[in-house]
């Protein structure tokens, strides 16, 4: 059964980033139509998939992960705005059977991500 995870960790403490607020569109021009919200818990990870099962399908998605509010509730020193605010992330689904798991490694003034396992 296929389903969409994701994680984020915190590259500037060296550990998982729990408290990140996360939003997942399905991009289907003209429109970003919201899929699935969440926040991750102190393994920096969410508590249960984005998606799963039938309501993994093929399209575009993007998730979006609020760094800079993370960061300034950390205490982290930012400009204001924050340089890194909002990430966004925009990736496909081509086979709703796999397991797609979209990670983000974020500090104040970066980021990266793959497609994990």
């Amino acid at each position: 059964m296929g389903r969409l995870t994701t994680h984020v960790l915190d590259l500037a403490a060296g550990g998982p980033a729990g408290g990140v607020v996360v939003a997942l569109e399905r991009l289907d021009p003209p429109a970003e139509i919201p899929v699935a919200a969440g926040v991750t818990n102190a393994d920096g990870r969410l508590d249960a998939p984005l998606l799963e099962g039938s309501a993994l399908v093929v399209g575009r998605y993007q998730l979006a992960f609020e760094v800079g509010d993370y960061f300034r509730n950390r205490g982290e020193p930012l400009t204001d705005p924050a340089f890194l605010d909002t990430v966004v992330i925009r990736f496909a689904i081509a086979d709703p059977d796999q397991h797609y798991h979209v990670p983000l490694l974020a500090a104040p003034y970066g980021y990266s991500t793959y497609r994990g396992s």
